[in-house]
């Protein structure tokens, strides 16, 4: 008989993965910015693959950061998250043929989804340290998300670089929640050698 047992990661090394996984996603979405206030602006097959790719990135994301901290089943905010933004890349391909209404409407829904999962999973994470950023970048996700919400009924076109803000606030938090756990750790670790 086969038995297996989940082992959760201890506290070192989730801060340790989680510095790596916040400098990454930072790191990511300020790429992501800059691709779309510079090719995505003027060239609109690029915009469109941006646009399919950020969502898809998030769910890539998500499944990694959740496998990395005891699985799908141990995450059940992430595992939702990871669907929900599957589900998103699908339909802001569809979208894309029926323009930017559309794909700022699918948006608006998915940013007040994964905001809502984000800061469940930060609630959760919080004995994990540096997550006030992570729920605070949820909450201001699901407001980003009910105004790209309105936004896409407006007579107004919208393009690339009205969405490009809420990614540019994205990586502010995980740049914050990255240095917040650098900073904690050099702390202990300086701590820990005082007290030897």
């Amino acid at each position: 008989m086969n038995t297996q047992t989940i082992q959760l990661p201890d506290r070192a090394a989730t801060s340790h993965w989680l510095k790596s996984y916040y400098f990454t996603r930072a790191g990511v979405s300020v790429v992501w910015v800059a691709a779309a206030f510079t090719l995505g602006s003027s060239m609109p097959p690029v915009a469109a693959a941006l646009l399919v790719v950020y969502p898809a990135w998030d769910a890539v994301a998500n499944f990694v950061d959740a496998q990395r901290s005891g699985g799908l089943t141990q995450n059940g905010s992430q595992a939702f998250n990871v669907v929900v933004s599957a589900i998103t890349t699908i339909t802001v391909a569809v979208a894309l043929g029926r323009g930017m209404h559309a794909v700022l409407a699918v948006f608006g829904v998915w940013a007040v989804l994964s905001g809502l999962f984000q800061l469940v999973t930060g609630v959760r994470r919080w004995k994990a340290g540096a997550q006030l950023a992570m729920i605070l970048s949820g909450a201001q996700s699901v407001l980003a998300g009910a105004f790209f919400v309105k936004q896409a009924t407006g007579a107004v076109v919208p393009g690339i670089t009205d969405i490009a803000p809420y990614a540019a606030f994205g990586a502010f938090y995980f740049l914050a929640s990255a240095i917040w756990l650098t900073v904690v750790d050099k702390r202990q670790r300086s701590t820990g050698f005082a007290a030897d």
